[in-house]
């Protein structure tokens, strides 16, 4: 999706080595809709040349200021860019920048930024005994007030650079219209599992790639996000959970903190069974009694009745007006509703029905789903 479609973004480059990603990220930036300016320190063009820099981003790369003053163009206060990403940034540009230190292009693109109020996206890349020291530590925190970072990533002892998807995903938290900021959002996703015995669980067949989406989307309009689950996510706190017992004593639990929004996406198994503490032999005749499972999404909105409720309704072999109809007889904000007969279930794209006020029907990947999903809660939330 062009989500970031007429924005202008400044790609500021500093002399790490992870340099050599920024062709990448400036591509997925204009997969997104961006216009893509650059400019490279004295140490960056040593590891990439421009010319690859200025292919990516399809405008000429500054490496040296002219009489063009590219700098107040672009990033002054009647500038024409909407933001500056520097990526990668080293312990030494950072430490320029927050000592008021200007020396390269990048540094005057930032200093110019900052004093025009325009946003500011560093994202570090070092080796982690530098990022470890004090002195860094100390101008990162100085700076943490006036720019937005997106943290490296622990590996190999090196704080290497932010994945792609990270580093794009708060640039379009940045530059969104922020319809969310200051809500506080949590999402279940995904299956959960109940163990036979220690090696067998029972599970359904949820991805939780529409759960993930939705706590991306919520993050994308600055929502503070929190995600339970038994997977992994970026930018957004997690609770890590298996069972759902487990998910819905963390749900509960996690409520207690004051949220606004809360969003049920997990598919929770209906039953449980009492846990084998041995192996289950095989080849034995094995009989399970199934134990009931309460709803979470009753118990959340038996004990928060004020609280803006999103879950979602997955049937099989049934008609649309029937699906919408037993949408309606959930008694929360809004309904997502799908037939997961021929798909849905584990797969990447899906047709979902959003039942409020009205309906809404929408077929395509999940994380287009997952912006028609919060575009309805804001309008909701809107009326309500």
């Amino acid at each position: 999706m062009k989500t970031l479609e007429g924005k202008t973004v400044v790609i500021g480059i500093t002399g790490s080595i992870a340099a050599v990603e920024t062709i990448k990220l400036i591509r997925q930036l204009k997969r997104k809709g961006a216009n893509v300016h650059a400019t490279m320190s004295p140490s960056a063009c040593k590891i990439i040349h421009p010319y690859a820099v200025q292919y990516a981003a399809h405008n000429q790369v500054v490496t040296g200021l002219t009489g063009m003053v590219e700098h107040v163009a672009l990033l002054g206060t009647e500038g024409s860019a909407d933001l500056l990403l520097i990526a990668p940034c080293t312990a030494n540009t950072i430490g320029k920048i927050a000592n008021g230190i200007d020396d390269t292009t990048v540094t005057t693109y930032a200093m110019t930024a900052l004093g025009s109020g325009k946003p500011v996206i560093i994202v570090p890349a070092m080796h982690e005994s530098m990022l470890s020291h004090d002195s860094v530590k100390q101008n990162i925190n100085t700076l943490r007030s006036q720019v937005t970072f997106v943290e490296p990533r622990i590996a190999e002892q090196r704080a290497k650079l932010a994945s792609e998807e990270e580093i794009v995903l708060t640039v379009e938290r940045v530059l969104s219209k922020g319809d969310l900021e200051g809500k506080r959002v949590l999402v279940t996703s995904g299956p959960t599992a109940e163990s036979l015995d220690p090696i067998r669980i029972l599970t359904s067949r949820s991805s939780g790639r529409t759960g993930k989406a939705i706590a991306y989307e919520a993050f994308r309009r600055r929502a503070d996000v929190t995600i339970v689950h038994n997977d992994n996510a970026y930018l957004v706190s997690q609770v890590h959970v298996e069972s759902a017992a487990q998910m819905i004593d963390a749900v509960l639990e996690e409520l207690k903190k004051g949220y606004d929004i809360f969003i049920n996406t997990a598919a929770l198994s209906d039953y449980t069974v009492d846990r084998h503490k041995e192996k289950i032999k095989s080849g034995q005749a094995l009989h399970l009694k199934l134990k009931h499972v309460p709803k979470l999404t009753d118990l959340v909105r038996a004990q928060y009745p004020r609280l803006f409720i999103v879950c979602f309704k997955a049937e099989t072999h049934i008609d649309p007006s029937e699906l919408i109809k037993c949408a309606r007889s959930i008694p929360v904000d809004l309904v997502v509703a799908n037939d997961v007969t021929h798909g849905g279930m584990g797969t990447e794209d899906n047709e979902i029905y959003i039942v409020g006020s009205g309906v809404e029907r929408y077929y395509g990947h999940k994380s287009f789903l997952a912006t028609k999903v919060i575009d309805a809660l804001v309008a909701r939330l809107q009326t309500t």
